[in-house]
This record gives structure tokens, sequence and C-alpha cells, in this order.
């Protein structure tokens, strides 16, 4: 019989927000991903770089301004960046949580390229806030260089950059080659690093990619059989504080898309899930969506936990 394949989703809960927070993260983020390798799945994942981005390229930043003949490091750059050391670490925990368990599978991290288009509406009402506080000197210097730049609560400024649809996935025949022979393959991560096709050249855009629309995106690539999202929620929650809470189980797509309509996921976390939940179940057959916690990843996929989407 052949094996499912379940694209994981990891959360910015799974990683913290420093260098020694992430390297305890993963070791969690690997005993679950281990449960769903034990449960008899190919496993692809994919994972968040929200705190991991953002500190890049402040470093950059502030490194090219301590030494001049060094240049600001731009947003694609630092989203490569990000891809690597997330990878290095989490592939190490999975490798290692596997051997503890007697289980021997390779593990790689592809950096991945994400095609945009330039003509994405996105691109004119930017909504991602990444990098350095800035002041009102330096703000205005960067919008001098037609970046878009916006003003903190606490009256400092940061660059806002565009969050565009994911339309092509460059590596995705190395990803599938290695899934289809049972290796785990970490990829996209972050949402992908946004570029656009310039002839055979590839230059990568002052984007980010949603990272739950990129997860969907990768899911459909790769036909996969199930999407899991992994947060620090059980369930999703609807009416939540009122007499009609409603805790979220099994749910139909049309009943998602209402919930959706009504308002009551929060945006920029919850519903981004649900809408990529809904665009990756009704791209083909026999799929689902799951959102749930670490600790329920393999009961989730095994329908005994968390939000379910079919």
């Amino acid at each position: 019989m052949k094996k499912e394949t379940v694209i994981i989703a990891l959360g910015r809960n799974c990683f913290g927000k420093t260098l020694p927070e992430q390297k305890t993260a993963v070791v969690a983020a690997a005993k679950a991903i281990a449960d769903v390798v034990e449960a008899k799945y190919n496993v692809v994942i994919t994972h968040s770089n929200g705190p991991q981005i953002g500190m890049l390229h402040t470093a950059m930043t502030e490194f090219s301004r301590l030494d001049p003949t060094y240049s600001p490091a731009p947003m694609s750059v630092c989203g490569a960046l990000s891809q690597g050391y997330i990878g290095y670490d989490l592939q190490n925990a999975i490798r290692t949580e596997l051997l503890n368990r007697g289980i021997y599978k390779s593990v790689a991290t592809i950096i991945t390229q994400v095609r945009v288009d330039p003509f994405d509406k996105a691109f004119n009402n930017p909504t991602k806030i990444i990098g350095r506080h800035m002041t009102k000197e330096e703000a205005d210097a960067e919008i001098s260089k037609g970046n878009h730049v916006t003003e903190l609560a606490d009256g400092s400024y940061s660059r806002i950059y565009a969050a565009p649809k994911p339309i092509d996935i460059y590596e995705i025949d190395a990803i599938r080659t290695l899934s289809e022979t049972g290796q785990i393959v970490i990829a996209a991560g972050g949402g992908g690093i946004p570029v656009l096709q310039q002839g055979t050249k590839l230059v990568g855009a002052s984007a980010i990619i949603e990272k739950d629309e990129a997860a969907a995106r990768l899911a459909q690539m790769l036909d996969a059989d199930a999407l899991l999202f992994l947060t620090l929620k059980e369930n999703m929650i609807i009416n939540r504080d009122t007499p009609e809470e409603k805790i979220l189980e099994n749910i139909t797509v049309d009943e998602a898309k209402n919930y959706i309509s009504e308002g009551q996921f929060q945006k920029g976390l919850d519903k981004p899930k649900m809408e990529a939940a809904v665009e990756f179940v009704t791209s083909g057959t026999n799929r689902r969506a799951v959102i749930t916690t670490l600790e329920n990843a393999a009961a989730g996929l095994a329908g005994r936990k968390g939000t379910i989407i079919s």
C-alpha cells in the first residue's frame, strides 16, 4: 500500500526568537515529526522564518553601517540565509530523534525559490513589517529610495514589504524526487525566496511570501494527501468568548469558507491557515488539512485531534 504524503507546516512557535531558543525548540518539533514518520507517512516539511529573517536583515543592515564597504543584504538573500540555518538545526534534530528510535532516513534542506508575479497587486499594498526600527530621518531616506515604510506604535519606523501570491516552485522536481524515495525534505522555508523570472535568470524580489500560502502551493504541486499546520492551538474556535463559542473539529470546506467570510479568524494568524487549508483541499480529491499542536501531530493526521477540513 502506497504511503500517504503529508506536508508539515511548522509555525514560529517551533523555533523561538533567538539561536539558543531555536536549538531547544527544534528538539520538540523533531519529536512530533518523528511520530508522523513512525506512523508511516512520507514527510515534507516547511516552516516559518518570521523572527529569523528580521534578525538577519537587521544584522546585515547594521553591519553595512559599521563597514560601508559592505552593502545591506537584500530581503531575498536574508530569506535564503534563514532557510539555511533553520534547516541546519531542524534536519540535525530530526536525524538525531529518528536514530534514537532506530530509524535511518536522510533529511535534506533545499534552498527553495518561489516565482511571484511582478504585477501582483500586493506590491502596491505591502503588509509585512520586517527589520530594524528606524528614526524619522532614516525612514525618509528609505522612502527616497522608493521603499515602503510604516510608523510603529512606539514612534519609530520600519520597512514594510509586499506579500505576493506564490505561483511556481522552481525546485519542485528535486523535492518530489527525494520525497518519492522516502527521504525527509525541508523546503520552501518562510514561504520560499520570492523571485521574478527574467528570461533564463531568476531575480530576487523585495517581498515576503505568506508561509501558509506557500505550504498549500507546495502540497498542491506534490499532490500530497494531507497538509498539517502545527501551531499553539489544538483546535480552531469560532464565536470566541461568547455563549455561542464552538470548538471546530471535523468541518467541511463550505463550513470553513463561511467561517472565513464571517470574520471568525484572526488576520495574520488563524485566517491564512484556514484560507490555505481551503485552497489545498479544494484543489484535488480526497485531500484533507489539519490544524493542531505539535504534540497532536500524528493524532491529528489520524483524525483524532485538531481541526480537520475535508
